[in-house]
């Protein structure tokens, strides 16, 4: 939790960003508190629409806590956002994923 509350003392400082976001996300996602982790990457991809590896995340997120409808949206603009970038990458993996939530 030492992380967590490094990233969240940065937040209640003002340093609110993409990047601490998706990182808080990420910590969050590791404890399987899925609320909070999708609450700080809906964040990350507000600040940033075109943070594609958030936008991964999010979806992965999403799907880990059921919420199949709203992981398969955010698949599909994280697709779009990657492609957009030509991050094919990431593309080619939330397509996997989007694939096996549509299944």
């Amino acid at each position: 939790m030492a992380i967590i509350d490094n990233l969240e003392a940065m937040l209640v400082r003002g340093q609110d960003n993409a990047l601490l976001r998706y990182s808080l996300g990420g910590e969050y996602l590791k404890l399987n508190q899925f609320d909070k982790a999708a609450e700080h990457l809906r964040k990350a991809v507000e600040h940033d629409p075109k943070y594609s590896a958030a936008w991964k995340l999010l979806g992965r997120t999403l799907a880990d806590a059921a919420h199949k409808d709203e992981a398969i949206k955010a698949y599909e603009n994280g697709i779009c956002v990657a492609e957009e970038k030509g991050d094919k990458q990431a593309a080619r993996e939330m397509t996997v994923f989007l694939k096996r939530l549509q299944k």
